[in-house]
């Protein structure tokens, strides 16, 4: 990331997002999740079995039952579930730095999970161009801001996050940036907790 974690906000954490959605590396990590396994020798469709036979699931790359699988579950919850009260929702986020002290990396699916929890526990506000409303409510941004600040994730584990959103809300056909869909009239809390929850099983099904 190119900006000091202690600096960043909401929306240059957006725009560094949507960089690194657009970058070849992004592009290579994103094509290589969609293309499918190749088949294996001896892999025939055109064994006349019936529709719905056992044995037509031996010519699906199990990869893909898999990831099917693991579409019609919700994503994993953290391990550790516990944060600071309503009050600490309100504090600066500079105050919860030392809570980083020691603390090992996640994965970027995981680290979504606790922006989930952010929101959900928190609480959830669109007011443009702000990190957090009176009562300590996060915007989507926001709560992956909280949750690193935290201690639940690096910047950089946090700035993959941001990437997931921005490639989930590209497969949804969202062209823009994570904060103007947050705003968006209409926009509710259950809408950004639900993103948050699809783009966590996008994750972790691509491995990260």
């Amino acid at each position: 990331m190119s900006s000091a974690p202690s600096l960043l906000g909401p929306d240059a954490l957006d725009r560094e997002a949507a960089a690194l959605y657009e970058s070849a590396t992004w592009r290579r990590i994103v094509e290589n999740w969609h293309t499918p396994a190749p088949a294996r020798p001896g892999e025939d469709a055109g064994r006349g079995e019936e529709p719905g036979d056992w044995r037509a699931l031996l010519s699906v790359p199990v990869d893909r039952l898999v990831a099917e699988a693991l579409d019609a579950l919700p994503p994993a919850l953290p391990a550790e579930r516990r944060l600071p009260g309503r009050i600490g929702a309100a504090l600066p986020d500079r105050l919860h730095v030392w809570r980083r002290i020691g603390q090992a990396d996640l994965r970027p699916s995981v680290h979504l999970g606790y922006a989930r929890q952010v929101l959900e526990e928190w609480g959830w506000q669109n007011a443009p161009y702000r990190l957090r409303d009176a009562r300590g409510a996060r915007c989507v941004c926001g709560a992956l801001l909280a949750a690193h600040r935290l201690g639940y994730g690096s910047a950089d584990t946090m700035n993959h996050a941001a990437a997931w959103i921005v490639t989930e809300l590209r497969a949804r056909g969202w062209n823009g940036l994570i904060g103007p869909w947050n705003r968006a009239p209409g926009r509710t809390a259950s809408d950004a907790l639900a993103l948050l929850d699809a783009t966590a099983r996008r994750a972790a099904r691509a491995g990260h």
